[in-house]
Parts: C-alpha cells; sequence; structure tokens
C-alpha cells in the first residue's frame, strides 16, 4: 500500500468508497475524511496534479459525494421546500446547482441536484448531514416522500481530453449532453449516470456508479479507455478550483452565511411561488444587506502553501476578517484565494494585511472573481 491506513482508519465507522481499492492499486499517497468516508485527495505533487488536470485528463474518486435520494408522489414538493431555486425549472435529465437553506438562511449544503424523474431526486452532498436533515423536515411534512442514501457513487472525469475519454467509453450520445444535463446508460453492464458537471472549472463529466460491487470493474475501464489521453488518477484540484471561483463548503461557505455572504445570491429565485426553508429570512437579508462579504484577493510575496486554517485579515491592526482558502497558481504566477471581510473592505483595489500560520504577514488586495474564465467558456465548451 502507498499510505498506511492505521494513520487514518479507526474501526468500521469511516466508510471505504467502492474504488477505494483501485485508489490503492494506482498509488494514493493521502486521505482525508468526508461525509464520514475515506476520500483520496493526492497521487502526486499538487502542482504536478494541476498541470495534469488542465493539459491532459485526471480521474477523481468522489463517491465522497454522498447521495440524498427523495422520492415518492410528492418528492418535487418536498424537494423545492429545501431550496431557494425554483425546481419547476428543473427538467428531467437535467442538473442544478443548488443551496440547502436553513431557517435563518444559513447555507447548510451547497449539492448538486440531479432530476431524475418527475419525483425522483438526488443531491450529491458536500461535507454536512443533509441526510438527517431532510429527514426530519419530512416527519413534519404532511408530504407522501421517500428520503435515503442510495447505492450511487460518483468519479469524476476533468481535464480537456475528458470529451475523448467518455466518447470512447459511452459513445456518440455523450457528446450531446449539454452543460449540467445527464444520460442513463451502462457499460458493459455496469449500469451508471453520466452527467456534464465538474469541480474543476475545466471540462468534465461525472460517471455515477448505480452498483457498488462494480467499482473496481468502472474503475479499470476508464483508464483503459483513457490510456490513449494520458489519463492519471489524481485528488480535486483546490489550485484549478479556486482559480475557477468555485467554493468549498465547510471553508469558505459555513452555516454561519447565507447566500449573500457569499455570492450566491444568483441561486435565490426571489419570483419562486412557493415556499421554502429559510425563505423570510433571505428576504430580510435581501433588503437590509449583509455585514460582511466573500471577496477574491491576490496576496503579495512568494509561493503560499494551501492554508490549513483561516489566516487572520487585519486592518490598521484590527482582525476584520478571515481568510478562508488561498493558494499559489502556477499558471497566474500569483498567490490567489478568497476572504470574509466587511463589506467596508470590499470595493476593487481594498487592501489590508494577512497573518500566516508562522506569524509571517503579508499584503492582500480584493480583486474580481473568479480568477480565470468568468463565462465559463471552457467547461461548457
Amino acid at each position: 500500500m502507498t499510505f498506511d491506513m492505521s494513520l487514518v482508519q479507526r474501526g468500521a465507522r469511516l466508510r471505504r468508497t467502492p474504488f477505494f481499492d483501485a485508489t490503492q492499486r494506482w498509488g494514493a499517497r493521502a486521505y482525508t475524511v468526508y461525509n464520514h468516508t475515506l476520500f483520496p485527495i493526492c497521487f502526486a505533487d499538487l502542482e504536478e496534479e494541476y498541470w495534469h488536470l488542465v493539459n491532459h485528463v485526471t480521474l477523481w474518486d468522489v463517491s465522497v459525494e454522498r447521495q440524498v435520494e427523495i422520492t415518492g408522489p410528492d418528492a418535487l414538493e418536498f424537494t423545492n421546500r429545501l431550496t431557494p431555486r425554483d425546481l419547476t425549472k428543473c427538467a428531467v435529465g437535467q442538473g442544478k446547482y443548488v443551496i440547502i437553506t436553513a431557517d435563518d438562511g444559513g447555507i447548510i449544503n451547497d449539492p448538486v441536484l440531479l432530476r431524475l424523474g418527475e419525483n425522483h431526486f438526488w443531491l450529491a452532498l458536500a461535507d454536512s448531514d443533509v441526510l438527517l436533515w431532510a429527514r426530519g423536515l419530512a416527519a413534519e411534512a404532511d408530504l407522501d416522500v421517500t428520503i435515503g442514501e442510495p447505492d450511487v457513487s460518483p468519479l469524476q472525469v476533468q481535464g480537456p481530453k475528458a470529451k475523448d475519454v467518455v466518447h470512447a467509453l459511452f459513445g456518440d450520445s455523450v457528446l450531446d449532453l449539454k452543460y449540467y444535463w445527464f444520460l442513463e446508460t451502462s457499460l458493459d453492464g455496469i449500469p451508471v449516470i453520466v452527467t456534464r458537471t465538474g469541480w474543476s472549472g475545466e471540462i468534465g463529466y461525472e460517471v455515477y456508479l448505480r452498483d457498488g460491487s462494480r467499482g473496481d470493474d468502472l474503475w479499470e475501464r476508464i483508464m483503459e479507455a483513457g490510456k490513449p489521453h494520458g489519463i492519471r488518477p489524481t485528488g480535486p484540484s483546490d489550485i484549478r478550483r479556486i482559480e475557477a471561483g468555485i467554493l468549498n463548503w465547510g471553508a469558505d461557505i459555513t452555516l454561519a452565511d447565507t447566500p449573500y455572504h457569499v455570492g450566491l445570491e444568483w441561486l435565490v429565485d426571489r419570483r419562486k411561488t412557493s415556499d421554502y426553508m429559510g425563505r423570510a429570512a433571505l428576504e430580510r437579508v435581501a433588503q437590509a444587506g449583509v455585514d460582511r462579504r466573500l471577496v477574491g484577493v491576490e496576496i503579495d510575496g512568494d509561493v503560499l502553501p494551501f492554508n490549513t486554517t483561516k489566516w487572520p485579515v487585519s486592518l490598521a491592526g484590527d482582525t476584520v476578517g478571515r481568510i478562508t482558502s488561498a493558494i499559489w497558481s502556477p499558471r497566474l504566477e500569483k498567490n490567489l484565494g478568497y476572504a470574509m471581510v466587511p463589506v467596508a473592505c470590499t470595493a476593487m483595489g481594498s487592501r489590508f494585511t494577512v497573518t500566516l500560520d508562522d506569524g509571517d504577514t503579508r499584503s492582500a488586495t480584493v480583486v474580481a472573481k473568479p480568477f480565470m474564465d468568468p463565462q465559463k467558456d471552457i467547461p461548457k465548451s
């Protein structure tokens, strides 16, 4: 094994994905725990993986995106109550990036939602317990729904050659998928759903395995199809997702943040006719405004490592906020990141001081985000 699991594993409480053995064979170097599941985060140097992603194609085990499945005669009505997005505008066969909001408007999760049928939904989750939240709400709702966690485990195929790989696997039909749409199919008898989505800002697809016993089979078939295109297994790239303006729940988004704090107000459909959890609170926030906002920043100086704590941000000697994510972009040759700061500090060109873990200080400047491809021309291409 390339990683000593005894450094992380403590009993059977932590789950292993259907692709765990494959990630071990292919050289995963480190894991974290995400949604109670072991998550392979790198197979090589992070910058090396970044360059392979932006130039070639990569395969990620993201089965830690556990699914909440909502079915039953009232599934549309119930799921529509979870989010400020109007799901009546989501067609069967389509996905949506959504937020799940609490009664105070705080963001519980920001999953990708897939609509498999008129009353059949999946929520591919970031790292929080939406299953318990949804079941609690359902217990108090006078609606006929069934909520559970299905046997579904996604992989991501990401990078400019991703289309070549999925075309080799699934044929011409997969190339017709529009951004955030999906198809149900099979590969040598392995049942899957293929979506035109990803967490990289590059051309990407997710392949949702619907039979956990076939994890090794699916992994090896993707690697074989990708061999002519230089496919490599990697972890998700924080460098690339920060460049793309993609947020990470738990770091850049927390339960204390509403969509108006983190730049996700476009996910709140204020013309939605039906009620949803947190609507009254979000209406108040929309009218009153917020006291702080998440902004893009460039941090001066030489190469910074990916932050493992939220670095303090100060102005005139007073701590006013924090850096939520920061990393060196080798392509832009800058330290990029996000900062949660008071509204008074959010104007373009605003300057403040960042204190690193070792006590070193750097100057930072507020800049526009995303840092690359603001219209998402790359992933939509």
